[in-house]
C-alpha cells in the first residue's frame, strides 16, 4: 500500500492547540518532583520508598516510547491521540483520589504510559505541516513541549502549596479532559501508513536503525546532548545546596524559567532549519553546550553563571532537537511514528545516562565534574554532528 498523507491544514490555531497538549500530556511525568515531600509524609513512607514515583513514571513513559509509539503507522494517529488522552485523563484523576502508597505506584506507571501521547503528536505536526514550514511547526509544538517540561514543577509546587497535592493531578486532569474534544475536531483522519502487524513494527525499528545513517548520527549525537542536559538539571538542586551557592529547593525551582528562555530558540531554530539545512544548525547547537559546560567547569562558582550556563546550554540542546527532528522526519514518511520512537528512545537512554553518571561523579568528584561531563558529551555530539 501506499502512502498518502493528508493534506496540509496546519494552521496556528491548531498549531497552538497542538502545542499546548504536547505540553500539558509531557508535564505529567513531572508533576510529582515537587510533591514527593508532601507524599512521603502523608503516606508515610522513608526517602528510598517515594523515590519509586518518579521512577516508575519514566519506566513506563520509556516502556511506551517503543512499544506503543510505533503504533502511529499503523492506524489512524487521530484516534491514537484520543484514546491516548482519554487514559492519561483516567490516570490523573486516579492518582488524584489514590487510597494508598501501592496505588500511587500504578498511577504512576499509567501516567507514563498515556503520556507518550506526546510523541504522537509531534509526528502529527510533522505530518500535517507543510514541507518548506515543516521545521518551524515542529519547533512551534516543541517549545510547547519544553515548556511543559521546564515548567510543570513549578506549577506543581505553587498549586500543592495553596490546595494540596492532590488538586494538582485533579486539575490536569480536567484541563486534559477539556482538550479532548479540541483535538477530535481539529485533528484530521491519519491514512494508516503500513498495514504490518505489531510484531513487524517493533523490529522494523531495528531496520530503520541500520538503513538509515542520517538517523543513526541524529539519535546518537541527540543522545549525548541528552547526556549533559540531564546530568545538568538531575544534581542542580544538590549543587545550588552546596557550600559553594549555599541556596534552597525555592531557587532551584526557579531555575526552570531560566530553562524555558532557552527552549522558546525551538521555533526560530525549525525556521533557520528550514531556510539554511538543519546540519549548521545542530553544529552551532552542540557548540553551544559545550562552551556553556566549558566555562562552567573553569569559572569560579557564581549564581548568575550558573543562570547563564542553563539559558546557553538548554538553547544548544533545544536547536539541536527540532533540527534532528527535521532530519529524522525527511527519511521516510511512512514512518515517522517509528523514526520518532528510535530518536526519543535514544534520547531518553540518554537522559537516564546523565542522571546516574552526573549524580556519580558529583558525589565522587564534587560540583565541577558535571559540567566536565556536559562539556564532554557536548564534544562528541560534535563530532557525530560533523560527520556526512
Amino acid at each position: 500500500m501506499q502512502y498518502t498523507p493528508p493534506n496540509p491544514t496546519l494552521g496556528p490555531a491548531l498549531t497552538l492547540l497542538l502545542a499546548t497538549a504536547t505540553g500539558l500530556a509531557v508535564a505529567s511525568i513531572y508533576y510529582v518532583q515537587p510533591l514527593l515531600g508532601l507524599l512521603s509524609a502523608q503516606f508515610g513512607v522513608g526517602s528510598a520508598a517515594i523515590g519509586l514515583l518518579p521512577t516508575l513514571t519514566q519506566l513506563g513513559y520509556g516502556a511506551a516510547i517503543l512499544l506503543l509509539s510505533p503504533l502511529g503507522d499503523r492506524y489512524d494517529r487521530r484516534r491514537i491521540i484520543v484514546v491516548k488522552a482519554a487514559a492519561l485523563v483516567v490516570a490523573l484523576a486516579f492518582t488524584a483520589a489514590a487510597p494508598s502508597f501501592a496505588a500511587l505506584c500504578v498511577a504512576s506507571v499509567a501516567i507514563g504510559l498515556a503520556a507518550t501521547l506526546a510523541q504522537d503528536l509531534v509526528p502529527a505536526v510533522a505530518t500535517l505541516a507543510p514541507e518548506a514550514q515543516r521545521g518551524k511547526r515542529v519547533g512551534q509544538v516543541m517549545t510547547g513541549l519544553l515548556l511543559g517540561i521546564l515548567l510543570s514543577r513549578v506549577a506543581s509546587g505553587s498549586l500543592a502549596a495553596l490546595a494540596g497535592w492532590r488538586a494538582v493531578y485533579g486539575g490536569a486532569a480536567l484541563v486534559v479532559a477539556l482538550l479532548m474534544p479540541l483535538l477530535w475536531r481539529g485533528l484530521p483522519r491519519f491514512q494508516p501508513a503500513t498495514q504490518a502487524g505489531y510484531g513487524e513494527l517493533l523490529w522494523s525499528m531495528a531496520r530503520l536503525w541500520t538503513q538509515h545513517a542520517p538517523l543513526r548520527r541524529a539519535a546518537l549525537a541527540q543522545g549525548l546532548l541528552s547526556v549533559a542536559f540531564s546530568a545538568f538539571w538531575s544534581t542542580l538542586a544538590l549543587v545550588l545546596a552546596g557550600p559553594e551557592f549555599g541556596q534552597g529547593s525555592a531557587v532551584a525551582g526557579a531555575f526552570g524559567l531560566a530553562g524555558a528562555a532557552g527552549a522558546l530558540i525551538a521555533p526560530l531554530a525549525g525556521g533557520l532549519a528550514d531556510r539554511r539545512g538543519p546540519q549548521a544548525v545542530i553544529r552551532v547547537g552542540a557548540l553551544l553546550v559545550f562552551a556553556a559546560f566549558a566555562v562552567q567547569a573553569v569559572a569560579p562558582a557564581s549564581l548568575w553563571l550558573l543562570v547563564a550556563v542553563a539559558v546557553v546550554f538548554d538553547l544548544g540542546v533545544q536547536a539541536a532537537l527540532v533540527s534532528h527532528q527535521s532530519v529524522v522526519y525527511s527519511l521516510d514518511p511512512a514512518s515517522r511514528s517509528r523514526l520518532n520512537a528510535v530518536l526519543v528512545g535514544v534520547m531518553f537512554a540518554g537522559m537516564a545516562s546523565g542522571a546516574a553518571l552526573g549524580s556519580a561523579l558529583l558525589g565522587a568528584f564534587g560540583w565541577r565534574a558535571v559540567p566536565v561531563l556536559g562539556a564532554v558529551a557536548a564534544l562528541g555530539a560534535l563530532v557525530i554532528a560533523r560527520r556526512r
